[in-house]
């Protein structure tokens, strides 16, 4: 993960010092596909996402499989980060793709996940009447825990104090996996990502924790992996905890070391 260091003065106790400020890289990463089409390769530019650099293929991964773009990683012939923002993913002979859905205005920044999106029906990836019926249950006690084990696993931000963090744990409570990145929607495509590259999705006996708010885009996400309890130290928006409600996903927010918001699907809660 790339950080750079810069000259700055900052202002404390009364005071004016010089000194070097480490900040998170942010860089465009352009993702193509080249597929096969009446017996022709084609090769189309999907996205320009604004990201931190590291991780590039499981976040290019991750945002195809929750574009829902690709399904399996199976379909995928091979994979060529051809510069250091520019990564190209040849589909295999014979797959087809729908690609209706994704049309964008060619660039999605760190803030949006949904950006550039050029219709409506274009923001809704999952499959009509997606609902998860997955009983996976947690005690309130080991979700007191998320925070402080997400914050000692985020390096990265404890020296830039700029990047959002996506985490899995287990039913127990145990820290499975954390990516980072300056776009909160990167983070969790990087951490999808490593799952779909070695066929370990969906991801129905998990718990996500997002280290910011939850926003639809983020809902959306997790429900195409299929994770059926999502913590977030955040608020969620109105259209996150409609979608949550409407998946029978179980969400929560403001967690922190004594408290926490249950917004939907309390049943998964000991």
């Amino acid at each position: 993960m790339k950080t750079v260091q810069i000259p700055i003065i900052r202002y404390k106790d009364n005071e004016l010092i010089a000194v070097n400020d480490t900040l998170a890289v942010e860089e465009p990463l352009e993702i193509s596909l080249l597929y096969e089409k009446e017996g022709v390769f084609h090769q189309k530019n999907i996205s320009i996402t604004m990201r931190t650099p590291g991780n590039d293929v499981h976040l290019a991964l991750g945002f195809l499989f929750t574009e829902g773009i690709l399904s399996s990683f199976s379909q995928i012939d091979n994979i060529h980060q051809i510069s250091e923002n520019q990564i190209i993913i040849k589909i295999k002979k014979g797959f087809s793709l729908n690609l209706s859905n994704i049309e964008r205005h060619f660039y999605t920044s760190s803030s949006c996940g949904v950006c550039g999106k050029s219709s409506i029906e274009a923001i809704q990836t999952l499959k009509d009447g997606y609902v998860s019926y997955y009983g996976l249950k947690i005690s309130k006690e080991i979700i007191l825990t998320f925070n402080e084990q997400v914050r000692k696993a985020q390096i990265i931000f404890e020296s830039t104090g700029g990047l959002h963090a996506s985490a899995l744990f287990s039913a127990s409570g145990n820290f499975i996996h954390l990516a980072e990145d300056v776009g909160r929607h990167n983070a969790l495509d990087k951490l999808i990502g490593i799952f779909f590259s070695q066929n370990e999705l969906p991801l129905t006996e998990h718990i996500l924790f997002l280290s910011g708010r939850a926003s639809f885009e983020l809902i959306q996400k997790a429900a195409m992996a299929e994770i059926p309890i999502i913590c977030a130290l955040g608020a969620p928006s109105s259209l996150a905890v409609k979608l949550a409600g409407e998946t029978n996903t179980t969400l929560i927010g403001f967690v922190k070391a004594n408290s926490f918001n249950i917004y939907t699907g309390a049943e998964r809660i000991i």
